[in-house]
């Protein structure tokens, strides 16, 4: 189980309390800042959440490819700590929900065995005063731009959570004779379809739990990220995220497009 994260630092605590006061920060830029507006939320603040983490090693065999679940659990609990705090500061603040998330992965020369994982976006409230929470009762998550959170609201429907699944996976080295087998011809590499096609599949099935666990209707901007982060060539993280959405309402607010009428007899 996920370790729940600390409290919020004491300089954080002062900087959002000094965002109640009516003072915003927001990294949106002034195009999406008015579209948010026109949407029906006000930017409360930047928040962000982060996690330094140390990553272990695992065995792996080299003419095996298999997923490396102890990296796998390692990558996604230091996002979801990273995530939960930034939500915490949303929540101090009495967001709906976090627009424009960004996750980062940032590496240092003072810990070459760890990593910094980064969450950030604008927390925004809704001036209706209507809750957007999701069904965890928690401030809304999403990595959609404000044209995108904009556009995906006039169409009735609503972000629940930014949704992510990964998967460590150590792709087997081919031996010499699958090697020379190949040498000067035009031919699939089987081991190495199979391998990134099952971590693939993996990291998008975790991504369609999570969102089935916020009650969401689908999942837009869905992207498949690949990374090697520290571990050599033949290990890769595949990570999938977007947003989950539900629908909320048959109303679509859209502009319709003109019909083209024909002049010809």
């Amino acid at each position: 189980m996920t370790a729940q994260p600390p409290e919020l630092p004491k300089d954080a605590a002062h900087r959002l309390q000094e965002l109640e006061g009516g003072l915003f920060t927001s990294d949106l830029s002034v195009n999406e800042f008015l579209l948010i507006k026109e949407v029906g939320f006000h930017p409360l603040g930047f928040v962000m959440g982060s996690s330094i983490y140390h990553t272990g090693l695992q065995t792996r065999r080299w003419g095996q490819s298999q997923e490396l679940t102890k990296l796998s659990e390692a990558m996604y609990n230091a996002r979801e700590l990273a995530m939960n705090r930034m939500e915490a500061e949303a929540d101090e603040l009495g967001a709906d929900g976090v627009v424009g998330v960004r996750l980062d992965v940032n590496y240092y020369e003072w810990g070459s065995d760890a990593a910094e994982f980064i969450a950030m976006g604008t927390a925004v409230k809704a001036e209706n005063g209507q809750s957007y929470r999701n069904k965890a009762g928690k401030p809304f998550t999403s990595d959609l731009s404000g044209q995108d959170f904009w556009t995906i609201m006039q169409t009735g429907h609503v972000p629940q959570g930014l949704v992510l699944g990964n998967c460590v996976y150590h792709i087997a080295h081919r031996g010499l004779a699958q090697t020379l087998g190949s040498v000067g011809q035009n031919v699939e590499l089987p081991n190495f379809t199979q391998a990134l096609y099952d971590a693939r599949e993996l990291a998008m099935t975790r991504m369609q739990d999570e969102a089935q666990e916020l009650g969401a209707s689908g999942i837009v901007g869905v992207r498949l990220e690949e990374k090697s982060h520290q571990w050599g060539s033949h290990t890769i993280e595949f990570l999938a995220l977007g947003t989950a959405v539900v629908k909320t309402t048959e109303n679509v607010t859209l502009p319709r497009p003109t019909p083209i009428i024909s002049l010809d007899n």
